[in-house]
């Protein structure tokens, strides 16, 4: 059931901390304040903290199943259903992070639309965005994992920008902590799902990682500095805004941007939408690598044939997304989608995993 891939395209264990973290710090961000704060009110960073916790459990698990198949997820599906059934969820999971990566591109462009270029053709963008995606890809895994680095650690300064709020900020707004109740505030974690989806990634990469026992800590650490940075700005976004003012605003992160003043820079919101591309830039490689990847472990097609194909395909989905209405109904579906994979399918696969292992264990012991 094992995968055999050269040494020379593998990453250290380290690097996992950039490619779980980034695919987990994205365009998710930039709004997650007041979705949260929709049914948790202003506790919604207990929230936070939950759905953190509930993310590290389920990334134990990821790594179970990936130890005992020594393999990854259509190892794991065949080891479990058979080669059928195991093509079949394979399929599933193409479609969705083509859908990942659909979601991350056109919400991008969105924003870019509304704050910077209101005549910004969809099209166009995302062509030269995919084009960029593609040459990415085609220099393989290690290379991905590459731009996943640069697009934390090159925009990072971008977090202590926040800072500038603290001059307005009214931590009063936080108070009485638990005014809501556990289902509420359980709802604003299960509210996060689009947000903090992206980690299961794991279970595409796993082969490519050297020492794959050295990166459980690393996957570990991603998944809490991205929830402690998720805290940090929600803390910061309700101390600033009022919870009635927070519900008009769809992009409550680039909101807070425009109140930092500089002597070389007027509007700073301009800068945080440029940089946010280069955050973006490797979630949607990952997210395009990962299913031209199952595409391959399914049919034995290059990567260099599937990932122009299944470029050209997100290209078309995304410039058929007109309005504000259908890019949310995505998002939506998405996040609906990775928060019933992510805390109900793979934990369910875990225990399916262990009694498959089980019961082979008996046939050869008979």
């Amino acid at each position: 059931m094992s995968v055999s891939i050269p040494e020379n395209k593998k990453i250290s264990p380290f690097l996992v901390f950039f490619v779980v973290q980034k695919m987990q710090f994205g365009i998710g961000i930039l709004g997650f304040q007041r979705i949260i704060a929709k049914t948790a009110g202003y506790d919604a960073w207990i929230s936070i903290i939950l759905a953190g916790i509930a993310v590290h459990i389920v990334l134990w698990a990821l790594f179970k199943m990936l130890e005992t198949v020594n393999g990854d997820m259509i190892s794991i599906h065949t080891f479990v259903f058979g080669k059928i059934v195991s093509k079949i969820f394979g399929l599933f999971f193409i479609l969705y992070y083509l859908l990942l990566t659909v979601t991350v591109i056109r919400t991008y462009v969105e924003i870019v639309q509304v704050w910077m270029f209101t005549d910004l053709t969809t099209f166009w963008f995302s062509l030269i965005f995919l084009i960029v995606v593609v040459y990415i890809i085609f220099g393989g895994f290690r290379t991905v994992t590459g731009m996943a680095f640069f697009g934390i650690v090159l925009p990072f300064y971008v977090l202590a920008l926040f800072l500038f709020t603290l001059p307005y900020a009214e931590f009063d707004n936080l108070l009485p902590i638990l005014d809501h109740s556990i289902s509420d505030i359980l709802l604003g974690s299960k509210n996060m799902s689009l947000t903090v989806l992206g980690f299961e990634s794991l279970l595409i990469f796993y082969p490519f990682i050297k020492d794959q026992k050295k990166s459980k800590k690393w996957a570990h650490l991603a998944v809490f500095s991205t929830t402690m940075i998720y805290v940090y700005l929600a803390i910061l976004t309700f101390a600033y805004f009022p919870e009635n003012q927070l519900q008009k605003n769809i992009w409550p992160t680039l909101t807070m941007w425009k109140i930092i003043m500089m002597p070389f820079v007027e509007r700073f919101e301009y800068i945080g939408i440029a940089n946010w591309c280069l955050i973006i830039l490797p979630n949607a490689s990952i997210a395009l690598w990962c299913s031209s990847r199952i595409a391959k472990r399914l049919f034995s097609i290059k990567q260099r044939t599937t990932v122009p194909i299944l470029a050209f395909i997100c290209l078309i989905a995304t410039s058929l997304l007109f309005t504000r209405k259908q890019v949310n109904l995505l998002s939506d579906l998405v996040g609906q989608i990775g928060f019933y994979l992510n805390f109900f399918y793979f934990p369910l696969l875990l225990v399916a995993t262990l009694i498959a292992k089980k019961v082979k264990k008996n046939e050869v012991g008979s």
